[in-house]
Order: structure tokens, then sequence, then C-alpha cells
């Protein structure tokens, strides 16, 4: 066993830490094994102390999985007890996309479509022209945004290297399947980590399915209510765990929804550190879990970055503060971070987060419809 734990750590080691094989300081490649290109203010020394810990901790869990995983044979994961405590430990990268596609229902959905349904919406554009065209735009808008620093993104379009027809492609068939929601930014990075995860542009469309249609509340919908309304969830919770915390946001009336909609938006992409694998943790358990995850997540932010906002003495500070907690080392170490997720935000209850949702959603769909008939009373009579 223990010979087993050496090679796989040192095989984990040369995959992880020799993506690219120049442009190194010390150890480590400027370009992490993700295809992000690291940061002048990046803290080499810091993560190269946190990964060579990280890295006998993953040969850990690859054997387990490999056991469970029967080495790569086993063709179906059915979600259970034992799945559940394994995502919540990590997903090796090898086995990620197939647990992925089963505990998501991703797969069952791909299976019960219609044949080629993916290629038939890349093949047959929306019969609402104007859909079409403003669904086209919306998307290319954001195409270069999309991960500029990243190697697989950065070439354009038109190069063969870059995955950008790749993600164009998910988010229009992705639109065409959906055309009530169309497309929203934040999924541009969803789609584009799932890309440089998975690597299948047909199996990256049934997992923002998934998401989308089954696991996340109604973020993206155009009057994005599931999104306000969890804003006002955190703030529920954090004055309940955290009063402190929440009495500087009062005294600086500094409203959730400036510093932690994008955390929501974006399923914490481009939020916490992608190469310290803390967003793919976060979606390990996601894809099981559900959305309770990301209130867990963006909870176990406010947990570490405590110290910090009460030291803050404007609004100017703490939104800076929560700009910065990619720099957090807390949240660097992504097996302390996920650990903190299951403990230090306890008790919440499916139960109880059902019931705060469902408040601050009629809340919110009252103040929607006392503002539409202020507008209706305030339209002059023809």
């Amino acid at each position: 066993m223990i010979m087993a734990s050496t090679s796989n750590m040192n095989s984990l080691k040369a995959k992880y830490t020799q993506a690219v094989k120049q442009n190194t300081v010390g150890t480590l490649s400027k370009v992490d094994p993700y295809g992000f290109e690291r940061g002048n203010d990046f803290d080499y020394k810091a993560f190269e102390n946190f990964e060579s810990e990280y890295l006998a901790v993953l040969a850990r869990r690859t054997i387990k999985w490999d056991k469970m995983m029967k080495n790569g044979t086993k063709r179906k994961v059915k979600p259970d007890r034992v799945v559940k405590r394994f995502c919540r430990k990590g997903i090796p990268e090898r086995y990620r996309a197939r647990v992925w596609m089963d505990v998501s229902g991703a797969r069952k959905k791909m299976k019960k479509s219609q044949k080629n349904f993916y290629q038939t919406l890349l093949e047959q554009p929306n019969q609402d022209a104007d859909f079409e065209e403003e669904l086209t735009e919306s998307i290319k808008t954001d195409l270069d945004r999309t991960f500029p620093d990243n190697i697989h993104f950065k070439n354009g379009i038109d190069s063969n290297k870059s995955k950008q027809k790749d993600l164009l492609n998910i988010l229009t068939a992705f639109g065409r399947h959906s055309p009530t929601i169309g497309y929203c930014q934040g999924m541009n990075y969803i789609a584009a980590l799932l890309l440089i995860v998975v690597k299948d542009p047909e199996q990256c469309f049934w997992l923002l399915c998934a998401l989308i249609d089954d696991i996340l509340p109604a973020y993206y919908t155009k009057s994005m209510i599931g999104l306000r309304a969890e804003m006002n969830v955190i703030d529920d919770l954090v004055r309940e765990k955290f009063p402190e915390v929440q009495q500087k946001m009062d005294v600086y009336k500094v409203p959730w929804t400036l510093v932690a909609s994008k955390w929501f938006v974006c399923l914490f992409v481009d939020v916490v550190p992608t190469e310290a694998w803390t967003v793919l943790r976060v979606w390990d358990c996601l894809f099981f879990e559900g959305s309770k995850v990301l209130i867990r997540a963006a909870l176990c932010i406010i947990y570490n970055v405590k110290p910090a906002v009460l030291s803050c003495k404007g609004m100017p500070d703490v939104v800076q503060t929560f700009k910065d907690v990619s720099k957090n080392s807390a949240i660097l170490d992504c097996h302390l971070f996920m650990q903190q997720c299951f403990i230090e935000t306890n008790p919440l209850t499916r139960a109880d987060l059902k019931k705060l949702r469902e408040k601050n959603r009629k809340l919110i769909e009252e103040e929607d419809e006392k503002y539409s008939q202020k507008q209706r009373k305030s339209r002059p009579s023809r």
C-alpha cells in the first residue's frame, strides 16, 4: 500500500507541477495544469508548500477511487452514501467527468434525448430570427472575455488551438434548447471550465443543462429571481451565524448582491482558486448534493474573511476584502476549505434552507408585483 501511494503521489506530482516544461518559477510552471497563466502576484512559495502536502492527500484518495471504480472499468456510478462521502473528499481528475455525468443526472438526460440532439441544435437555428441574432451576439460578445489568461481560450475563435469554437457551440446549443433563458453572463465561465475539465463538448452541454434545468435555483431567468432571493438568504444566514460581519455590512451599507452575486452566477469560477482545485472540489459536491453546497461555500468564504471584514473602515475596504478572497490561505487550501464547508456552516438543514428560499422568493415576487402595479398606474392613459 505504501509503494502504491508513493507511486501515485510521484505520478500526480509530475502531472501537476510539470504540465508546461518552460517558463517556470522554482518547480512550478507559470501556467497551471488547467492552462491558466499565473499572475505576477502569484505566491509560488505558498502554493508549493500547499501542493507538497495536498499531493499526498490526492494519492491516498486516488487509491480508494481506483478500488471503487475498478481501475476505470466500472461503467456507471450510482449516487449513494459512499459516493457522496468520496465526492466530499474530492474526485480524482481521471474520474471527474464520468462521475459528474452520472451523479448530476446529465448522462440520464443525454440518453433520454433524441439521437444526435446536441448536433441537431447546432444545425437548426431558432425560427425566431430576432432571438437567434440576439443569442449569437450576446455569446460572441463574451467569448473574448472568457478566461483571457488561459492558453486554451486566448488564441481567438479561428485558432485550431482555441476552445472558443466549442464554447460558442455549447452556449448556442443551450440557448436554443432553453429559449426562455437563452444566454446569460456567467454561463460562459461555467461552460468554459467544463470544457477544460470534461473536454467533450456534448457532455459539457448536458452538464450545463443538468445544472441550470435541475440543480440550481432560477439564477439565469430574466428577472434573476433565484439569484436575488439567494442574496437575501445569505443576508439571513450571516445575520444568524456571523452577526458581527452582518453588522459591518449594514453599517457600511454593503448589500450582498454587490460582493456575492458573482459567486453564484459563476459558481465560484474566477472567484476562488482553480489551480488549487478549490472550485473543482466545490463542483464535485455541487453535482452530487445540489445547490445547498453553494450556500455552504459562500458561508465558508465569509467565515474565513471575517477577521479582515471586521477590521474594515468603510465600504471600499469591505468590497476589496471580498475581491481578494482568492488570496486567502485557507481558501487556497481546498482540502481545509471543504472540511470547513461541512463543519463551520452547520447547522444548515435542507428543510431550513428550503424555507428561507421560499420566504425570500415570495418577498421578491411581492416587491416585483408592487413595482409593476406602480409602473402601470404611472403610464398615461390613451
